[in-house]
């Protein structure tokens, strides 16, 4: 794919590339845009807006007839940079920012090599981009006709009138020595232009400078294709299906089988089948006998003793059994990489032993939901047991695309490619949650012998009306609790907790009229007017 909106060079005098007047409006545009939106500004409407002219830019430049306009990847990734923006608009928390950068960059690289497959190579083309971009932008660049004689002959005039100002000055300040009143009015005179000339320092300040600098390079990054062909060629390597192969062993000229080679090869295979049906077989004994406990243990009437470590439990206890999947995916993927899919006598018993290690992984991701579940239901949620989840979610997409491979012979690119859009998928999900609200509102329960204040009032300011609602459950719970900077959780009363409440919802009445509109959201926007007609707590 070329460069597009540049012209070739007509000559070999001329430049090897000009930036075209679309290309180059575009470019100042973004550049413009960018210090306007983002220069001193949190984020918020500017997520939206910057990406509504992404979107918009790469429309307006791309042919219609451009290949990557056919791919449904380059739409996706479109309506994601949409959906995103629009999230970091009402949102603006952490997971819509991520959202948009990944569906910026997933775009970019689209942009760039229309035939990529996986998620991560289109960010990676992306980012790869960006310096050849600003590169390209540069040697472009080139000083106009005439100013270089314009300079010459500012310069010739510059220094015909340097005797006459400097002689200007000297009087003037004679002048303002004898005459008190005129020296007043010049005093005001030199105040006033150093102000402006203070104003206007600050205002090209170096930070400001820099950062405008930045938004020159993210503009080219962003608008500018130079091609990128590394993840284009490192996907071109594989298929979506495993191919039969001879071990690297090739023949050109017609000659007679070698029986014993071919038997050689059978025997290996025979081999390598029977250390499969061992393992898996083995495997799924195992995994029988651990699932029937969590079964018999979590699935019903589960009750912790009072002395019962919760936290052990689900923390060391879920890791663990996340990596025993993770690990039993890398052993279904190494068995069935290459030849063994094709060994017919075998493959039927190979598949079904599999399947059935499939489903038991399976279960025993439900069960690791489950303990993840008494933990949420015993302590209240947090940001890692809703990423507990996620990674669920994404397993067992991933468990069901590994039966894909088992029986329609799909390669271990092809597994990639799909879970690749998945987690882009569940990170839009997270992205569209309103995570610390529903976590506010599920933690404010008097039920719950133990609170932690502090991890509430940290959270953004959406948070608050729900705190100011719930003002009441910090008298009734048993426990408040708050870590201080030493990462230690400290006991706080119902009054320092509340305390900490007004103070934060004072502070936040305070603050947020002061913002600019780019950086304001949806949320922050009803929270603002929810704290403002309620009275403040006590």
């Amino acid at each position: 794919m070329q460069a597009i909106s540049f012209w070739p060079a007509k000559s070999a005098t001329a430049p090897a590339h000009r930036i075209s007047t679309r290309l180059a409006t575009l470019l100042v545009t973004a550049t413009a845009l960018s210090d306007y939106l983002f220069w001193h500004q949190g984020v918020g409407l500017n997520g939206l807006i910057y990406m509504l002219f992404l979107v918009g830019a790469h429309l307006w430049l791309l042919p219609r007839h451009a290949p990557v306009r056919r791919t449904a990847g380059f739409w996706v990734a479109g309506a994601g940079c949409l959906l995103s923006g629009g999230l970091v608009a009402w949102y603006g928390s952490a997971a819509a920012q991520w959202a948009a950068l990944a569906s910026g960059l997933l775009l970019l690289g689209l942009v760039n090599q229309a035939g990529l497959r996986l998620v991560s190579s289109a960010v990676g083309t992306a980012v790869a981009g960006v310096l050849p971009s600003v590169a390209l932008v540069l040697s472009g660049l080139r000083v106009p006709r005439g100013v270089g004689g314009r300079l010459r002959r500012g310069w010739f005039y510059g220094r015909l009138l340097g005797l006459p100002l400097l002689g200007l000055v000297v009087f003037q300040g004679l002048f303002a020595v004898a005459n008190p009143k005129y020296g007043e009015l010049s005093a005001r005179a030199w105040a006033g232009l150093g102000e402006w000339l203070g104003r206007l320092f600050e205002a090209i300040s170096v930070p400001h400078l820099l950062f405008l600098v930045l938004c020159g390079v993210g503009a080219a990054g962003a608008l500018v294709v130079v091609p990128v062909h590394f993840f284009t060629d490192y996907e071109g390597r594989f298929g979506e299906f495993v191919r039969r192969q001879r071990d690297g062993v090739a023949s050109f000229s017609v000659r007679r089988p070698n029986f014993a080679l071919t038997s050689r090869r059978l025997l290996d295979l025979r081999k390598e089948w029977l250390a499969a049906v061992a393992s898996f077989g083995l495997l799924n004994a195992l995994l029988l006998l651990v699932n029937a406990v969590d079964i018999r243990w979590l699935w019903f009437g589960f009750r912790p003793a009072p002395d019962f470590d919760l936290t052990q439990f689900v923390h060391e206890g879920t890791y663990v059994l996340i990596f025993s999947i993770l690990l039993a995916a890398g052993i279904m993927l190494w068995f069935f990489r290459r030849n063994l899919n094709f060994y017919q006598s075998g493959l039927p018993l190979l598949r079904w032993g599999a399947t059935l290690w499939v489903a038991q992984n399976a279960v025993l991701a439900a069960s690791v939901g489950l303990r993840n579940y008494y933990y949420i239901t015993y302590t209240g949620l947090a940001y890692k047991r809703i990423g507990v989840y996620a990674f669920l979610l994404l397993t067992l997409f991933g468990l069901g695309t590994v039966l894909l491979k088992i029986w329609q012979r799909r390669s271990s690119f092809g597994l990639v490619r799909l879970n690749s859009w998945a987690a882009y998928a569940v990170l839009l999900a997270l992205a569209a949650g309103n995570w610390e609200i529903w976590m506010a509102e599920y933690n404010l329960q008097p039920r719950f012998p133990r609170l932690d204040i502090g991890f509430l009032l940290a959270m953004p300011p959406r948070v608050l009306p729900v705190l100011a609602a719930h003002e009441a459950v910090l008298t009734q719970v048993p426990q408040l609790v708050a870590e201080n900077e030493y990462g230690e959780y400290e006991r706080l009363s119902p009054a320092a907790a509340r305390q900490r409440l007004s103070q934060r919802l004072a502070a936040f009445r305070a603050a947020y009229p002061l913002r600019d509109w780019q950086s304001r959201t949806g949320v922050n926007e009803q929270a603002f007017r929810a704290v403002s007609t309620n009275s403040p707590a006590r």
